[in-house]
């Protein structure tokens, strides 16, 4: 026992010696090695501000921001981190430092998820990144192919819709029934409408769970992010999980990609729609990887990575806006009595209808002002070191933009907890989505603003 009570106290006396060694390191560095950083809390050696984390990181990053100013610091594990609650800080970082803060924070699942960081969201800032982000918003959201996929989506919206209808009584899951109409409009646009019937439905079925487990896994919080270190161990699984969906979702894309390069009559099909706009977006992809100029941009692993990933957050823009208007019926009243006005009682709503839909538009924009898909957008982190603020910014940190504190600021707006619409309806101020108005910019700014919102 005497033995063992030794050997227990001798490895706590070797913990505790590191721990105070690192401490005195970190203390008597000299000044002239040491960047002058931005104040923050203090956090434990090693871990850092790791075991203080609550689950409503916005909330607290916020609380912090009173404490510490429009920019702080914080040590999560072995990564630091800087968090911007500014708008006049985000500007001068998007603006005069926009490609240096031009790079994703890197994680795990973002890295095995997107074949290597080849796809647009997670691709580093370079000459690949931009030639992937032309292509796809070239291709993908040219006005020829919206107008071309009209129908589809038109189609879709109302397929939902009388599901909602034929299910009048019964409690339904509208996040969940939004996730399923964009996954339904993405295959079409993907695989152009060729995909029916029981492939169609197997597709759908084993699409929808895997990449609902990506998004999920891409979210969780991970050590090996935190500790680089103990990467190797992947300790959660992430990496191993987020293999293995991987692998599934190969099984179709590889499929589906090999058969279009093989069937001379699809490609045929492909070719003498394409004047019309109604190229699928995989043909594309298939048809720009076979041309010599391109060999270097695209190849199988490229199309995978930009077939699997999209943007999915409009059903989580949806049930918040449903919310919403549950809790102000007043603000349901006037979207209701604008539908009629402009839309009529026998006609259904078509996109034409929504430039005149002002009112809808606002609902839309508080919505997003009081609960921003992303509350810190994607994390960042510097190429180089540099300066915001006056403070230095070390090359790798990690970059969080408090946008959920921006669009609440008090000094910004006018009672910013009260859902408001008519706030959006003010013509003198521009309210768009291109992150020109810092104050509000819930798709991000700069370089890597949401190319959604960029189109």
């Amino acid at each position: 026992m005497n033995l063992q009570a030794d050997f227990a106290l001798t490895v706590a006396a070797v913990i505790l010696t590191f721990i105070i060694l690192w401490s005195i390191r970190k203390l008597v560095k000299p000044s002239k090695q040491r960047p002058f950083l931005p104040p923050g809390p203090l956090g434990l050696p090693i871990v850092g501000y790791l075991p203080f984390l609550r689950k409503d990181l916005h909330h607290q990053f916020t609380e912090l921001a009173g404490k510490y100013g429009p920019i702080y610091k914080l040590w999560i594990g072995n990564k630091l981190c800087t968090v911007i609650s500014s708008p006049s800080l985000i500007k001068e970082l998007v603006r005069d430092h926009d490609t240096i803060f031009a790079n994703r924070d890197i994680t795990v699942a973002a890295r095995v998820g997107s074949y290597g960081f080849n796809d647009i969201a997670w691709s580093p800032y370079g000459s690949q990144w931009r030639n992937l982000r032309k292509l796809f918003v070239r291709e993908m959201l040219s006005n020829t192919n919206l107008v071309a996929s009209y129908n589809l989506r038109k189609d879709e919206v109302r397929k939902a819709v009388q599901e909602i209808y034929s299910n009048s009584g019964t409690p339904i899951d509208i996040c969940e029934l939004a996730f399923k109409i964009d996954l339904n409009v993405i295959i079409n646009l993907i695989w152009g409408g060729k995909i029916q019937g029981m492939r169609r439905d197997r597709i759908l079925a084993d699409l929808l769970p895997v990449i609902a487990e990506m998004l999920d896994l891409l979210l969780k919080p991970n050590i090996s992010d935190y500790f680089p270190i103990l990467a190797r161990f992947d300790i959660q699984g992430v990496e191993k999980k987020m293999t293995t969906l991987l692998q599934r979702v190969d099984v179709i894309t590889e499929d589906t990609i090999d058969e279009r390069m093989k069937n001379p009559s699809e490609k045929s099909e492909a070719a003498t729609t394409k004047k019309d706009g109604r190229t699928d977006f995989l043909q594309i992809l298939v048809d720009l990887m076979q041309d010599e100029n391109n060999k270097e941009l695209l190849g199988k692993t490229q199309i995978k990575a930009m077939l699997i990933w999209w943007d999915n957050t409009s059903s989580t823009t949806i049930e918040w806006v449903m919310a919403q208007l549950l809790c102000h019926p007043k603000v349901m009243k006037k979207v209701q009595n604008e539908l009629d006005k402009v839309v009529g009682l026998d006609n259904i709503v078509e996109e034409s209808h929504i430039p005149k839909l002002a009112y809808l538009d606002a609902v839309l924009k508080e919505t997003l002002r009081l609960h921003p898909i992303g509350p810190f957008l994607t994390p960042r982190t510097p190429s180089q070191s540099c300066t915001i603020g006056g403070y230095t910014i070390p090359k790798g940190s990690t970059i969080f933009l408090n946008v959920w504190s921006i669009q609440r600021n008090p000094l910004a707006w006018e009672n910013p907890l009260e859902f408001k619409p008519e706030r959006f309806l003010d013509n003198t101020m521009k309210w768009d989505f291109n992150g020109n108005n810092f104050n509000y910019i819930p798709f991000g700014s700069g370089r890597r603003v949401c190319w959604s919102a960029a189109c």
